[in-house]
């Protein structure tokens, strides 16, 4: 008997989110919605709702290298998703783990600044960031005030995104989504900087407060890639992905923090 192909799966590392609203659980929402099979290692495990974070626990490294060791030993990899990784010990972790298996694209979405502004990385991991991490992804998806912190300057406006998508490049990037929602005005611009070519997409600026809109970007990406698109073409589907999962966002905790509906493609049960 002939077996059929293994289908091809993607991984995300990254960390949980108990409400369900970003993290691990988005990214694991968002194969589902692409069509493809999702593992998921866990480099840290938060208590969060709508309202904020008040607990997180990083477990041991050991344990990180068994998960993402165990998902390449059975499973077909077209692409890794990274997400938070809250000390340099676990990025240089993930950085040993990707030269040792090389999966074919790395999609990076380098969590460094809450959404309350604060800065999420201590220097000795912004460093292994930048020198571990960033030389092996495909493409790295900051925000605006992840950027500037990557850079050490700050990024104002749109001639000055501009110049900073070919700055992060120069660090060593192999490609730079530089998401615009930061930035002034309406439309929101997202641009792709490739070693070849600027690209930028554009969507209408919407009044929701979503939860996990970055993890859900970076993952989107990823299936993509995996299902064949190019660069290019995963981060236009997963830019108009994302901005119809926030287009029909919902507020199931108690704050004005709305949650991504990442199956709004689905047909509904009525149809």
């Amino acid at each position: 008997m002939t077996h059929a192909p293994r289908p091809v799966s993607v991984l995300t590392i990254a960390g949980s989110d108990s409400g369900g609203g970003a993290g691990i659980q988005a990214d694991l929402k968002t194969f589902a919605a692409h069509g493809v099979h999702g593992l998921s290692a866990l480099a840290a495990l938060t208590a969060q709702h709508t309202r904020g974070v008040s607990a997180v626990h990083v477990p041991p490294i050991e344990f990180l290298h068994a998960q993402i060791d165990a998902c390449f030993a059975d499973f077909r990899i077209g692409a890794v998703k990274l997400g938070m990784l809250a000390t340099a010990e676990v990025i240089e972790a993930v950085a040993d783990a990707l030269q040792r298996h090389r999966p074919p694209h790395v999609v990076l979405d380098p969590v460094m600044v809450a959404t309350s502004g604060a800065r999420l990385l201590a220097d000795d991991a912004l460093y292994a960031l930048r020198e571990r991490l960033i030389p092996l992804a495909s493409v790295i998806t900051p925000n605006v005030p992840e950027a500037a912190l990557l850079l050490g300057h700050a990024i104002t406006d749109h001639e000055a995104a501009e110049a900073a998508v070919v700055e992060l490049l120069e660090c060593g990037a192999a490609a730079v989504l530089l998401k615009g929602g930061h930035l002034p005005g309406d439309p929101v611009i997202d641009r792709l900087q490739t070693q070849d070519a600027l690209y930028e997409f554009e969507h209408p600026r919407l009044a929701v407060n979503g939860h996990g809109t970055g993890c859900t970007l970076a993952s989107a990406i990823a299936a993509n890639l995996c299902l064949g698109l190019s660069l290019a073409d995963a981060c236009a589907e997963a830019g108009d992905y994302i901005h119809g999962a926030l287009a029909h966002a919902y507020r199931p905790g108690d704050s004005d923090v709305a949650v991504l509906d990442h199956f709004w493609r689905a047909p509904s049960a009525e149809g």
